[in-house]
């Protein structure tokens, strides 16, 4: 569970880094300017001769790169809280509890007793109340519609927290010039997100007459969701470790070029298995082969290609969804191993042995919690510590590339 505070901690950095930088604005305090500037968190200016001059322009530099990657780390602490309690949401089947969308409209919920009685009702007029949840009461709707409901402020205050400090850190002349292509980048796949996750909810409420299976989001939809968050995770981490973790000097030789290799290939391969996992959360494939290591009473079961054409068994059948993210995994935890007894023949710095140490056990530990999660039948708690785990182990990976990547030229 220590990663579902990892929100409000970035939270709470966010809010300390930029009060300082906002009283020091509108305050000039000599006495908190003398101490930003000893902690080497401000980069303001003052022209030569004058002390009550505005602060003019800043030409970003190591202090300011040290703002922007803090700031970045916090917006990807938010993002693992959005990842958390979408999982979170999806495990409760809260997802469908909300049926149009708003911007700010559905910022404030429903308060009065007639007002959660008319969403209540819209609610009822969709196929997962007909189907499923007919004898459901107004309690029980309140509690999945507020899931829903702080899932989707949470999604906000996300976007909040990548918008508004660009535009603060863009006027105050923070970014480098590719670093303003990143930061737009990065605030235009906060923007899409948010539109793909309503794409998603449409496809759970659209009637589907020939279907005779529960109403669920399209796992294509899905995982598309899921993968355009962990991207955009991915991203904001990657950018504040480099911003934040200088380069460190290692001698260029083969083996270590193999090992940098060898690094990116095991990162690409814990980021298919953490997005194969969104199948296997649309699909409810967690439910299918509740056992391990076999499947049933057979290491390849019978029904692993049962939906023709074959192509089609990948994606839709729930049986080869869960081999493939079994295999998935299994292959993860090798490659890492693997990663993890090169290294240890290799001469590196100090931060780079930790990190692959750390990732690692953290290989080892996401597989017990798979495991235990299958076993068990996906109980709530474990499964959405199972999901955090899958974080934790690409935010790992991704410490361990910046730490191998080269010494800029």
């Amino acid at each position: 569970w220590y990663f579902l505070l990892i929100p409000w901690y970035a939270a709470l950095k966010i809010s300390t880094l930029f009060f300082p930088l906002f009283y020091l604005q509108h305050q000039r305090s000599p006495q908190l300017r003398q101490w930003l500037v000893k902690r080497g968190q401000s980069t303001f200016t003052a022209e030569a001769g004058s002390s009550s001059t505005p602060a003019a322009a800043t030409v970003p530099n190591v202090a300011s790169n040290r703002i922007v990657g803090r700031w970045l780390l916090g917006c990807s602490g938010l993002v693992v809280g959005a990842i958390v309690l979408g999982g979170v949401t999806r495990l409760t089947e809260s997802g469908l509890s909300m049926v149009d969308w708003h911007l700010v409209r559905e910022m404030r919920p429903p308060q009065s007793q007639a007002e959660w009685e008319a969403e209540f009702s819209k609610y009822q007029q969709f196929p997962e109340f007909k189907i499923m949840n007919h004898d459901m009461t107004l309690p029980e709707f309140k509690f999945i519609f507020y899931m829903e409901w702080g899932h989707r402020m949470w999604g906000r205050l996300v976007g909040l927290a990548y918008i508004l400090p660009t535009i603060y850190f863009w006027r105050k002349g923070y970014f480098t010039r590719s670093m303003k292509g990143k930061v737009l980048g990065l605030c235009g796949f906060v923007f899409f997100q948010g539109l793909l996750g309503w794409y998603m909810v449409k496809s759970g409420l659209e009637e589907k007459p020939e279907s005779h299976d529960i109403p669920r989001v399209s796992q294509y939809r899905l995982s598309a969701h899921l993968g355009s968050a962990l991207l955009l995770y991915c991203a904001s981490l990657w950018t504040g470790l480099t911003l934040l973790l200088p380069a460190q000097k290692v001698a260029e030789t083969k083996r270590l070029m193999q090992l940098r290799r060898f690094a990116k290939g095991t990162g690409g391969l814990v980021f298919l298995t953490a997005l194969s996992g969104a199948f296997v959360a649309g699909l409810d494939a967690g439910l299918v082969y509740n056992s391990f290591p076999k499947m049933g009473d057979r290491w390849i079961p019978d029904d692993l290609l049962a939906f023709s054409p074959s192509l089609k068994n990948i994606f839709e059948n729930p049986t080869t969804v869960q081999f493939d993210h079994r295999i998935l995994a299994i292959s993860s935890l090798t490659a890492i191993t693997g990663l993890y007894l090169f290294s240890r023949r290799m001469v590196l710095p100090r931060r780079a042995k930790i990190a692959i140490s750390l990732l690692t056990a953290m290989a080892y530990g996401q597989v017990a919690l798979g495991i235990s999660t299958l076993l068990l039948y996906v109980p709530t708690p474990l499964a959405a510590t199972h999901q955090s785990g899958s974080v934790a182990l690409l935010s790992l990976a991704i410490w361990v590339l910046a730490e191998l990547r080269k010494m800029p030229k």
